[in-house]
């Protein structure tokens, strides 16, 4: 069975970069193969981790919906084509984007075999890595209903760490199956201040650590080079290893 790991958080935090991190902890750790999931709708997993994408589930549905099966073909069978299609292979691990449908209208057909394809695909990997947007809704519809381990991830913000809060709760209202849910911090500057402390235990989510804001970072951004390629001695990177060495199986 696949050990899953979510994340999720208000939308600036970093969380897509952090995720990018796992991706390049588990790589570094001979944790292979690793299925790498953006269900963010603006997607830009792809660019932490170096990867051009051509085909999104998201597209599959709408072609689909569309009715832009094949004559002879069955429905099942195209959205398989399709969704093989849409998984991009790299060393160690692939990935995948979820992407959104374009238009208004029942999903609902397009969205069980998507959830059928979901759970044959992740057998194949013992790890998977999921970038989620704000919201877990789409995690419950689409992708998974079991998560090991949920990543909250917020900046020392009081609004990034409340939504962080909300964030956790509709998870575990939904129908979703989540082992153990911790907080990171990231960008930080200073270490914690109680107030923030506060509002994490209020909350009942445990601080796996804190990432602190990183030069690095910005610079592979803003260059366009994928963050994953960061040395394994930048502090952004030493910090998220620790933290995966302690909550990561």
């Amino acid at each position: 069975m696949s050990y899953t790991v979510a994340f999720a958080g208000k939308g600036g935090t970093g969380k897509t970069t952090v995720a990018g991190l796992l991706i390049k902890y588990l790589l570094h750790k001979n944790k292979t193969p690793i299925l790498a999931v953006d269900a963010d709708c603006n997607a830009n997993l792809n660019e932490v981790l170096g990867l051009d994408i051509a085909e999104t589930l998201g597209g599959a549905r709408e072609d689909m919906k569309k009715g832009k099966v094949p004559e002879g073909m069955t429905k099942d069978i195209f959205m398989s084509m399709k969704m093989e299609d849409a998984i991009v292979e790299a060393e160690g691990f692939d990935l995948i984007v979820m992407g959104q449908p374009e238009g208004a209208g029942c999903y609902c057909a397009a969205n069980s075999l998507l959830v059928g394809f979901m759970e044959k695909l992740s057998k194949n990997y013992p790890f998977v890595v999921m970038d989620n947007e704000a919201g877990m809704e789409h995690v419950s519809r689409l992708t998974t209903k079991n998560v090991d381990v949920l990543f909250l991830i917020s900046d020392s913000s009081r609004r990034g760490l409340q939504a962080a809060m909300r964030i956790n709760a509709l998870a575990r209202s939904l129908n979703i199956v989540v082992g153990k849910s911790y907080i990171v911090i990231n960008r930080i500057k200073e270490p914690p201040s109680g107030e923030t402390l506060k509002i994490i235990s209020d909350g009942g989510v445990d601080l796996a650590g804190t990432i602190p804001d990183d030069q690095t970072v910005y610079e592979y951004d803003f260059n366009g080079r994928p963050t994953i390629q960061m040395p394994n001695e930048s502090a952004s990177v030493q910090a998220a290893f620790s933290i995966f060495d302690q909550v990561i199986r």
